[in-house]
C-alpha cells in the first residue's frame, strides 16, 4: 500500500509516471530488431561468407546477457534509465567515477541512433524522390558518348553519363568541411533527418504511454514485413546455399576474395562481433522503463525476455536470407555496403513488381523510424535517471505534465543534430560514429555484467523479483571480457581512429560528473539515489567484494589493449 502512495505521490511532483506494462515496454523495444538495417551491409562487405553466423552468434550472447540485466533491474523498481543506472550502484561502493562511467558510457551508445536512423531513413527518401540514374555500356546516352568522346573507356562514360543526369539535390550542401578523421556536411540528407528528428521528437513529447501506443502500430506494421523478406526467399526457393561457403572471412574487406583463419582473417571477424553487438544487444532498452511499469516486479522480467526472442528471431532470418540471395558479390554493391540500398535489395528479395517493392521500402523506412523513437525513449531517461541521481547536470531531471523528460530529450535532439552532419558524409564518416558508440556500449556491457556478482555479494540480501541463474550470471561475466577482446580488436576495422577516439569520449563523463557532484551538490549524492537498496551514503564504506572489483576493471583494460596490438590487418 505504501508503494502506491509513493507513486501517486511521485506522479503528482512531476515524475515519470506508471502507466505501461511489459507488454507497451516490448512494443517499444520492438525498435531495436530494425537496426540490423544499420549495419547488415557494412557487416556482410568487412566479412563476407561468415556475416550470417557473425548476427546469430551476436544475438545469442545478448539474450544470454539480458539474463543478468533482468536481475539486477529487479532490484530497482522505483528507477528509469535501464540496466546502466542499474548497475552503477554496484560500483558505486568502489568508485565515484566508475558508476556514473556506466551511465554516459549507455546513453552514449544509445542516442546515435537518432542521427544514424535518420540518415540512413533520409538516404531512402532522397531514393524515392531524386534516384540516382542507372546506365550501363550499351545505353543510347552512354554510346552517344563515346561516339563523341573517342579514346573514352566504356566505365569512364558510364560514370560521366550519371554524374550528369544525377539530380543536383544529391550533390547540394549548404556547407562541408573535414575535421580530423571524417568530414560533416549540411546537404540534403542532414535536412531531411532533421525534420524526421523533429516528428520524433514531437511523438515522445506524449509521455511513455502515448509513445508505446504509436509504436504498437508502427511495430507491427514493420515486423510483419522484416518476417516476411526472412521468410519468403527460403519459401520461393530463392536461396543460394554456395552463397555460405566456404566459411571463411574475406581475405581484405569489401574485396570478393576468401581469405583464411589467421590474424587477419580473425580481426575482420573480430570487427563484424563488434559492430553486430551494437545493435543485437540493445533490446536491453526494454528494462529502461521500470519506474513507469505498473508492476515491475513482473513486468521487467517479461519486457526483456520476449523482445530477447523476437530479436533472436529477426536477427537470424534477416541476414541468412539477405545474405543467401544476395552472395558475397551483392552484398559488396556500395549502396549495401553505406546502408542506402539495403531497403530496396530487401524488398526485390521479395518480388511482387513495383508496387510492392515501394511499399516494402516505406515499410522499412518506418522500421528506421520505430528505431529512432525506441532510442530517444531510452537514451533520454538514461539522461533523466543519471540526474535524478546526481550523475549528471540538474536540468536533465525535469519531465512534462505528460511524465516525458523533455529537457533529456531536447539535449538527445541537439547533440544528434551535430552527429547527423558527421553520419550524412559518407560511409566512412557514419561507420566512425558508429564505432566510437560501440566502444562506449562495450565498456557499459563490461561494467553491467560485471555488476551482477558484485550486487549478488554487497547486495545478496535484498529480494530479487526475478534471480538469474548463478551459471547464467558467470556466462555473462565471461562474456564482458569476449566484448572486451571484440573492442580491443575489432574497432579498428571501421576505423583506425575509432578505439582511441571511443577512449576520449568515455572520459568526457569525467567533468560533467565532477560539475555535478562537486559544484551542484557539494560533494553528496541526493539522499534518495539508494532508497530502493535500504541504504545511505554510510553503507557505502562497506565493500563485501574487497579488490575483486579492481582488479576486474585492470584485466578488462588489459584485454582490450592486449587483443589490439594482437589482431592486426
Amino acid at each position: 500500500m505504501s508503494a502506491v502512495t509513493e507513486v501517486g505521490a511521485a506522479e503528482q511532483s512531476g515524475q515519470l509516471q506508471r502507466t505501461i506494462d511489459w507488454k507497451g515496454a516490448f512494443w517499444v523495444a520492438s525498435g531495436v530488431p530494425p537496426l540490423v538495417l544499420f549495419s547488415i551491409g557494412g557487416i556482410a562487405g568487412t566479412v563476407g561468407n561468415i556475416a550470417f553466423l557473425i548476427w546469430a552468434l551476436s544475438i545469442l550472447m545478448g539474450f544470454i546477457q539480458s539474463f543478468t540485466y533482468a536481475e539486477i533491474a529487479g532490484l530497482f523498481p522505483n528507477k528509469s534509465g535501464g540496466a546502466s543506472v542499474y548497475g552503477a550502484t554496484a560500483w558505486l561502493r568502489y568508485s565515484k567515477f566508475i558508476a556514473p562511467l556506466s551511465v554516459w558510457c549507455n546513453w552514449f551508445a544509445w542516442t546515435p541512433v537518432l542521427s544514424l536512423g535518420c540518415t540512413i531513413a533520409a538516404a531512402y527518401i532522397l531514393n524515392a524522390l531524386a534516384p540516382i540514374p542507372v546506365f550501363s555500356e550499351t545505353s543510347p546516352q552512354v554510346v552517344a558518348y563515346l561516339a563523341a568522346h573517342a579514346g573514352t573507356s566504356a566505365a569512364d562514360a558510364v560514370a560521366a553519363v550519371t554524374a550528369a543526369a544525377t539530380p543536383a539535390i544529391r550533390t547540394w550542401t549548404l556547407y562541408s568541411h573535414t575535421l580530423g578523421p571524417v568530414g560533416f556536411s549540411f546537404n540534403a540528407i542532414f535536412w531531411i533527418g532533421a525534420i524526421l528528428m523533429l516528428i520524433t521528437f514531437s511523438i515522445q513529447h506524449r509521455g511513455i504511454l502515448g509513445t508505446a501506443v504509436v509504436q504498437k502500430v508502427v511495430g507491427l506494421l514493420v515486423i510483419v514485413p522484416l518476417l516476411i523478406v526472412g521468410i519468403v526467399p527460403i519459401v520461393t526457393g530463392q536461396i543460394n546455399w554456395d552463397n555460405y561457403a566456404p566459411l571463411v572471412p574475406l581475405a581484405v574487406a569489401y574485396e570478393p576474395a576468401p581469405g583464411m583463419w589467421n590474424i587477419s582473417g580473425w580481426t575482420l571477424a573480430l570487427g563484424g562481433m563488434f559492430i553486430a553487438a551494437w545493435s543485437t544487444y540493445g533490446f536491453e532498452t526494454a528494462v529502461c522503463y521500470t519506474r513507469e511499469f505498473k508492476n515491475p516486479a513482473t513486468d521487467t522480467f517479461k519486457a526483456i525476455f520476449y523482445s530477447g526472442l523476437l530479436c533472436i528471431v529477426l536477427y537470424i532470418l534477416v541476414p541468412f536470407t539477405f545474405q543467401g540471395v544476395l552472395g558475397i558479390n551483392g552484398m559488396l554493391a556500395g549502396p549495401i555496403v553505406d546502408g542506402s540500398g539495403v531497403a530496396a535489395a530487401l524488398a526485390a528479395m521479395v518480388g511482387g513488381g513495383v508496387m510492392i517493392k515501394t511499399l516494402l521500402v516505406m515499410l522499412m523506412l518506418l522500421a528506421l523510424i520505430l528505431a529512432i523513437m525506441t532510442a530517444m525513449a531510452g537514451s533520454s531517461r538514461t539522461l533523466y535517471q543519471g540526474s535524478v541521481d546526481g550523475w549528471l547536470p540538474r536540468y536533465l531531471s525535469h519531465v512534462n505534465e505528460h511524465g516525458a523528460p523533455t529537457r533529456a530529450m531536447w539535449t538527445d535532439l541537439c547533440f544528434n543534430l551535430i552527429l547527423l552532419a558527421i553520419a550524412s558524409t559518407d560511409a566512412t564518416s557514419f561507420f566512425f560514429i558508429m564505432s566510437v558508440a560501440n566502444c562506449g556500449y562495450i565498456v557499459f556491457n563490461f561494467l553491467n555484467l560485471n555488476s551482477g556478482w558484485i550486487h549478488r555479494i554487497d547486495n545478496g540480501h535484498i529480494h530479487r523479483p526475478w534471480k538469474a541463474p548463478t551459471w547464467i550470471l558467470t556466462l555473462g561475466t565471461i562474456f564482458a571480457f569476449v566484448n572486451a577482446v571484440f573492442m580491443g580488436a575489432g574497432a579498428k576495422v571501421w576505423n583506425p581512429m575509432a578505439l582511441w577516439a571511443g577512449f576520449v569520449a568515455v572520459a568526457l563523463i569525467i567533468p560533467v560528473f565532477c560539475f555535478r557532484h562537486y559544484i551542484q551538490d557539494g560533494g553528496r549524492f541526493p539522499a534518495h539515489m539508494l532508497d530502493d537498496l535500504g541504504m545511505d551514503e554510510t553503507d557505502l564504506r562497506r565493500r563485501k567484494a574487497g579488490m575483486l572489483p579492481y582488479l576486474t576493471l585492470i584485466a578488462g583494460l588489459a584485454v582490450v589493449l592486449i587483443s589490439n596490438w594482437f589482431f592486426v590487418l
